[in-house]
């Protein structure tokens, strides 16, 4: 079996590859030391169609397939994973209004995001609820005027810098799972609140708040999908999220193993380069096997996920996640050891990557949730 790209992907891989070494390499640093959002870089990466890469070409995006898709993913994290996150999740929520939204929302919203004039945040996460999707208790009552939301959302990606979030709500609270709806919700609707979270571990640039809901209110129109029918709605959308963040990982261990390599090439002990001596060439050989094997796993995972297999998709999806995460992480470690001491501090990548790389088996579902996906699959 063969996961090959085509010429058309090997095409966008080159081109995104040359994007990060001109545009993102040289001010990475820059901004994972200041917490900083790539703005101008946002910008420029969707002059490139790099933004919201699945959006139709009818409403101004690139119509990437999934595997495409995953290949500027880990292009962009190879070039840095902070940068990567704050390009490739501008439209975090986009396909859940093109795949279940009202033509309005499709034409007022998706152009704009596509362009880069707009971003767009996917409200899930709360205080108390990360890998519990269906135990959220962010409100929203009906009313002769639509909805009125109220609660907490956490962890928010696009947080501060969102136009419009697709936001995950209990519409009938009584019925668990099956009472959760999506809401389209503009930013600057009266009772909207985003606090911008600092202190992160990693993925420095991408934007992350906590949302806050006071008596929010959207008319009746802003549903996206069928009300109380939000839960499986995002279920849809768990497979490829989560091969996405396989993609992240992949992106990640190549930068770390890139920056062993190089660095193992010149740093010279006893006389000769540390890359001569046999412990450090086995480390490089492992690592270089790990980060093959994360690809390949994540290119069938998305190869699955096209075809339309469900239940293949949804098993790949958590193996290459589980897999491409836990060993990104551990790549990212080696490449420290290799460095050293000078792996220790920022004048060298290998730090970052490590920071970075640790994300990767925390959302779209912890490691300990795609474990239990594949052992119910299996069983």
């Amino acid at each position: 079996m063969s996961f090959q790209l085509t010429d058309e992907q090997r095409a966008i891989r080159n081109s995104v590859r040359e994007f990060g070494k001109e545009e993102i390499e040289p001010v990475a640093r820059e901004h994972d030391e200041n917490g900083k959002y790539p703005a101008e870089l946002v910008q420029k990466a969707a002059e490139l169609d790099l933004v919201g890469t699945s959006i139709p070409i009818d409403y101004g995006g690139a119509g990437m397939d999934l595997l495409s898709g995953v290949v500027v993913t880990e292009e962009l994290w190879r070039a840095d994973p902070g940068i990567g996150s704050a390009i490739g999740s501008r439209a975090f929520g986009a396909t859940m209004i093109d795949e279940f939204g009202d033509e309005w929302m499709k034409e007022e919203w998706l152009p704009a995001i596509a362009s880069g004039e707009s971003a767009c945040a996917s409200a899930i996460s709360e205080p108390a609820h990360g890998s519990n999707v269906a135990g959220i208790e962010t409100t929203a009552e009906r009313t002769d005027d639509g909805f009125v939301i109220n609660g907490n959302k956490m962890w928010i990606t696009n947080g501060t810098v969102a136009d419009v979030a697709v936001v995950m709500v209990k519409t009938d609270p009584g019925e668990g799972h099956k009472g959760i709806s999506a809401l389209l919700v503009p930013t600057d609707t009266d009772g909207f609140a985003a606090e911008k979270i600092d202190n992160k571990l990693g993925i420095r640039a991408s934007d992350l708040a906590e949302l806050i809901f006071d008596d929010v209110v959207v008319p009746e129109e802003n549903v996206v999908g069928t009300e109380n029918g939000g839960f499986y709605q995002l279920m849809e959308f768990f497979a490829s999220g989560r091969i996405n963040v396989a993609a992240q990982a992949v992106g990640t261990a190549q930068a770390a193993l890139d920056a062993a390599l190089e660095y193992a090439g010149e740093r010279e002990q006893f006389g000769q380069p540390i890359s001569e001596f046999q412990a450090i060439e086995h480390k490089l050989a492992e690592m270089a096997t790990n980060v093959e094997a994360a690809r390949s796993l994540t290119y069938r995972a998305a190869s699955c996920a096209m075809e339309g297999d469900e239940e293949m998709a949804a098993k790949f999806a958590s193996m290459a996640k589980l897999f491409a995460s836990e060993h990104a992480v551990e790549v990212a470690d080696e490449s420290i050891q290799v460095h050293g001491g000078s792996g220790y501090v920022s004048d060298y990548p290998a730090e970052r990557y490590y920071r970075d790389a640790r994300i990767t088996k925390i959302y779209e579902g912890t490691s300990e949730i795609q474990k239990n996906i594949i052992a119910d699959n299996l069983l």
